[in-house]
């Protein structure tokens, strides 16, 4: 039976002109079907309203414009935090900040809530135990003590930066402290988001031909502001404030690094194995002012949709359509999803995951999968469950309300609030007195939340 050239393509068998001195012969190989390669994204502090694609061309960010066309894109896509460590504790473990013990801030002030439980797996450990190269460049938050770092935490290669330690923060763009494996040294001159994008590009090249998992964790554009003049000049002529234009110059050197390691996946012709996500860690900060955030209210440090609405977006070129999707997703889901995505094997592993695979929606953005209640809680230090929470089911938000960002002086009195968001975007209107049944029933879903996750917390 005579077997055509697209039957073999499609059983993995690849076609190969061979020379064997009486003419050219068409033989076969059977070509090695390579585990994709996987690149997580982070911004710091970066609001959905940050990028071009939807704050009308304020700022410029041609790249993650382009991720936004070519991926599938969430709409509503939620942090795992609205701070950045505990954020980051929930993307890197599929678990919520609590289960992890990772809840707060300040490694300084709180060094055992700053930290990923030992014995809780990493995304970086599942993706070494199946023969990937691991990296972290950029940002850690989520320890610094042995046995917490990233390299005690899964990953082969870290060059960056413990965040809020002493001696090992960003004072500055253009002089901060650079860890590279274990050795740690101070850079003068070189603005560090360029510096974190070099290095991006680098950990490609020299891993292109074996599986990776790339972690570029950016510091843009977390506090202290700070980009090249000539960028920031050409936000000021555009009209936009002094300090919102430092911001968007800092997010436009972000996205020129982006492109530049989107362009070398091309280069190496790896584009098409290589799953890209991008994602902030966060909403923006208050204290850099206020600017275009699709009117969302609140910011970092609250539970309300400015703080933990943030842009997601999957690229994976020939195996993912571009498209929108409206399904609500997590960071507690990415890891699952990623298991899926990547089939990695986790038998080495008592994984106890909080989240969803969303890899179903990610194939077909209309099958959106059945709501389920998430969940958020944060103030300074440990966890009190009456201050700056909610529970989210379908357009349906319950909100204990934000008290301050210091340490709280004890429980607060203040009442849940009912929110409908789809009916009232920016959590302007109180609805418990209409749905007396709907406020009761997120009240008890989020009590019963807190208890299991703070027990959770509290195991060894």
């Amino acid at each position: 039976m005579a077997v055509n050239r697209e039957t073999l393509l499609g059983l993995g068998i690849t076609l190969i002109a061979v020379n064997n001195g009486f003419g050219t012969e068409i033989v076969q190989q059977a070509s090695v079907c390579k585990q994709p390669n996987v690149i997580i994204i982070l911004a710091d502090d970066m609001g959905v309203g940050d990028l071009s694609v939807f704050n009308h061309g304020q700022s410029t960010t041609p790249n993650l414009d382009r991720l936004v066309t070519q991926g599938v894109s969430y709409n509503r896509a939620y942090s795992g935090s609205p701070v950045s460590a505990p954020s980051r504790a929930s993307l890197l473990t599929g678990q919520y900040p609590h289960s992890t013990n990772c809840v707060t801030l300040n490694p300084v002030a709180f060094p055992e809530l700053t930290r990923i439980k030992l014995g809780i797996p990493t995304i970086a450990d599942v993706f070494k135990a199946n023969g990937y190269t691991t990296g972290l460049i950029g940002k850690w938050h989520c320890g610094v003590d042995k046995g917490y770092t990233p390299l005690d935490r899964g990953f082969d290669e870290f060059a960056g930066f413990f965040e809020g330690s002493p001696n090992l923060d960003v004072p500055d763009y253009n002089s901060y402290w650079l860890t590279e494996q274990s050795k740690t040294c101070r850079v003068e001159g070189d603005y560090l988001t360029e510096n974190l994008n070099r290095r991006a590009v680098d950990f490609v090249r020299r891993h292109k031909n074996h599986p990776f998992f790339l972690h570029l964790a950016h510091y843009a554009p977390h506090r202290p502001l700070g980009a090249p003049e000539e960028l920031v000049r050409k936000y000021i002529q555009k009209g936009v404030d002094s300090t919102t234009s430092v911001v968007y110059a800092m997010i436009e050197v972000m996205d020129r690094g982006i492109g530049d390691l989107l362009n070398e996946l091309d280069r190496q012709g790896i584009s098409e194995n290589t799953i890209i996500l991008f994602a902030s860690d966060n909403g923006p900060d208050p204290k850099t002012g206020e600017r275009y955030n699709l009117q969302l209210r609140g910011s970092k440090y609250t539970v309300y949709e400015g703080g933990i609405r943030v842009p997601l977006v999957f690229r994976w070129k020939g195996n993912l359509f571009a498209g929108t999707s409206e399904q609500r997703v997590q960071f507690v889901d990415v890891v699952p999803t990623l298991i899926d995505l990547c089939d990695l094997k986790t038998d080495r592993f008592s994984l106890s995951l909080d989240g969803r695979s969303f890899i179903g929606n990610l194939r077909n953005t209309t099958a959106v999968a059945k709501e389920i209640p998430l969940f958020w809680q944060w103030n300074r230090g440990a966890p009190l469950y009456s201050h700056n929470a909610a529970v989210r089911l379908g357009d349906w938000k319950l909100v204990r309300p934000y008290v301050t960002r210091n340490v709280p002086k004890g429980e607060s009195v203040l009442s849940a609030l009912l929110y409908n968001t789809k009916l009232d975007p920016s959590e302007t209107k109180d609805f418990s007195a209409e749905f007396p049944e709907i406020y009761s029933d997120l009240l008890k879903r989020l009590d019963e939340w807190s208890q299991r996750v703070e027990a959770q917390r509290l195991l060894k």
